[in-house]
């Protein structure tokens, strides 16, 4: 009965379109967005499990916001690491949460009969075949007829603007919050990739340590992530926050003025490796490709890139020039949006599982 249900759901019916959506499952934020009215849903991919209850009661931003704050009975989860679903039933009943929240709305003006909803979603170009597939398992388990996925830096690409099937190579290097993904993309695929997992995370965690080891103080993750958001800038421009934390000497807590060349000097480190990465990438690349890349310059995507002249600290450390996208953090759910108006690219582009 079960898979009657499911081939109906399937069956094109010309009077009797899907509902099309886009979701950009990243590590740190997810977003949805919906045909013809652009995105409706951007939170943090996290979630909160009461274990006595055995049941997920926070989601998205309000369970970000409780982290270090709730009971040892409340799990706070994060269901992607590095772009990939490390969590398969929180990532089913988070995004069931957000298609509830930003989807059904709409669906409810349709007509009496429902449509069936279809998906396109990106994926990292490093995952596995069983990686694609836990994410279309989790699409179809929400309710989700039919999905579609594309590589993320190809998504990401047509997000920025550029004609992919073009024989103009184009680098762009998409600085995540899982992943940093380095990609050389010309005539309709991938010709050159790397990919890093020190990325926005990960440099929570760098700055924890940072703090911890100068200061003697120990801060929470989302205090982490503020100094990053609000102090990270190349411009030399010195700006302070005062943050409190828990004295490692004492146990009380302590509060720290802490300057962007702080935070500058935690994550420099890793800021070079990605210099060096993105070198690598231009090293391995034909000579044809070099030329062209040093024309057409590199473009920065993803939400590190929000970082004040970030651009100028690339262009400098690289010797070519750096562009940086009017919305950054949303070039790759632009991409899907885009891809969804145009199936016969789609079609050509969409990952064979």
């Amino acid at each position: 009965m079960f898979n009657f249900i499911e081939k109906f759901k399937k069956i094109n019916i010309p009077f009797f379109s899907s509902f099309q959506i886009y979701i950009d499952l990243g590590t740190t934020n997810t977003r949805i967005a919906v045909k013809d009215k652009g995105v409706v849903l951007t939170e943090p991919t996290c979630l909160g499990y009461n274990k006595k209850l055995k049941e997920y009661i926070f989601f998205g931003q309000e369970a970000k916001s409780i982290i270090g704050k709730v009971p040892d009975f409340i799990a706070i989860d994060r269901p992607i690491i590095n772009g990939i679903i490390s969590n398969f039933d929180s990532e089913a009943a988070l995004i069931s949460n957000f298609i509830k929240r930003s989807v059904n709305p709409y669906l409810s003006k349709s007509s009496l009969i429902k449509p069936p909803i279809s998906a396109i979603t990106a994926v990292p170009f490093i995952a596995t075949e069983i990686e694609q597939k836990a994410v279309e398992e989790v699409l179809y388990k929400v309710g989700v007829a039919k999905v579609d996925l594309i590589e993320k830096p190809v998504a990401t690409a047509i997000g920025c603007g550029f004609n992919i099937f073009a024989h103009k190579p184009t680098c762009i290097v998409d600085l995540g919050g899982g992943l940093v993904e380095i990609s050389i993309i010309s005539g309709g695929g991938i010709v050159v990739q790397k990919t890093l997992k020190t990325a926005g995370e990960h440099m929570n965690k760098l700055i924890y340590s940072y703090i911890y080891l100068k200061h003697g103080l120990i801060l929470g993750e989302n205090t982490c992530e503020d100094l990053k958001i609000k102090l990270l800038n190349f411009q030399n421009e010195e700006k302070t926050l005062v943050v409190r934390g828990k004295s490692l000497e004492t146990g009380l807590p302590k509060s720290v003025k802490i300057k962007s060349s702080d935070v500058k000097e935690a994550l420099l480190p890793n800021f070079n490796q990605i210099i060096d990465a993105i070198k690598e990438i231009v090293e391995l690349s034909p000579p044809e490709v070099v030329d062209e890349i040093y024309n057409q310059g590199i473009i920065l995507a993803g939400s590190l890139a929000n970082s004040p002249a970030i651009d100028d600290f690339f262009a400098n450390e690289l010797k070519i020039k750096v562009k940086l996208e009017e919305s950054p953090d949303l070039s790759t759910i632009t991409g899907l949006v885009k891809l969804g108006r145009r199936r016969d690219t789609m079609d050509k582009l969409k990952v064979a599982i």
